[in-house]
């Protein structure tokens, strides 16, 4: 079981929830469409060479974003993690992966 988490803008919050939860995330026992998120500011500045979905090369941007946690199974992860990127607006989106224990699945 791994456990996924995610900063997502505002504007795209559902549809990269609905793309996670459509390849296998979320799921706990009986239940699905499970996750955590809390509200946020994100800061980052495009640097030469990127094609920023908000902001402008060189200038530090700030915007409200999501911070969405979710678990997903070892067979799903890589689907889970090709629908994040596919649904997410952003050319680097910003996330971490982690292996949990075997005793917490």
């Amino acid at each position: 079981m791994f456990k996924l988490c995610v900063y997502i803008p505002e504007s795209h919050l559902e549809p990269v929830k609905q793309a996670l939860f459509a390849a296998g995330a979320g799921r706990i026992g009986d239940y699905d469409s499970c996750c955590w998120q809390v509200p946020g500011t994100g800061q980052f500045r495009p640097l030469d060479g990127s094609k920023p979905f908000i902001g402008q090369q060189g200038e530090v941007e700030t915007v409200a974003e999501y911070r969405v946690e979710t678990v997903c199974a070892d067979e799903v992860v890589d689907a889970v993690l090709a629908a994040m990127r596919s649904a997410h607006p952003y050319e680097e989106p910003a996330f971490d992966l982690w292996k949990l224990d075997e005793r917490c699945g």
